[in-house]
C-alpha cells in the first residue's frame, strides 16, 4: 500500500514546483491500493497537446523514483469521481 503523504509530499516539493513555473499545476486525486496514482492538469497543463507526456515523462517518472511502488499515474477530468 503507497502512503497517499508521501506521494502528496512528493507532488508538492518536487512536482508542482515545475509545472508552476510553466503556467500549469498538478492535484492529487487518489492513490489506490493497486499502485495506481490519479491526478488532475490544470492551468496551461490542461489541455495542452504535451500533457500525456507531461503525465508519463514528469509526473510518473519523478513519483516512480521517489516512490517505486507507483506503477502507473492516471490523469482524471476535474470532478470525476474516484473508482
Amino acid at each position: 500500500m503507497i502512503d497517499k503523504e508521501r506521494v502528496s509530499q512528493v507532488i508538492e516539493q518536487r512536482i508542482r514546483p515545475a509545472l508552476q513555473s510553466h503556467g500549469g499545476d498538478v492535484q492529487l486525486v487518489e492513490v489506490g491500493d493497486d499502485g495506481v496514482v490519479k491526478v488532475t492538469l490544470e492551468g496551461a497543463c490542461k489541455g495542452c497537446p504535451m500533457a500525456q507526456m507531461t503525465i508519463q515523462q514528469g509526473v510518473q517518472a519523478e513519483l516512480q523514483e521517489q516512490i517505486p511502488e507507483v506503477k502507473e499515474v492516471i490523469a482524471v477530468e476535474p470532478g470525476e469521481v474516484p473508482e
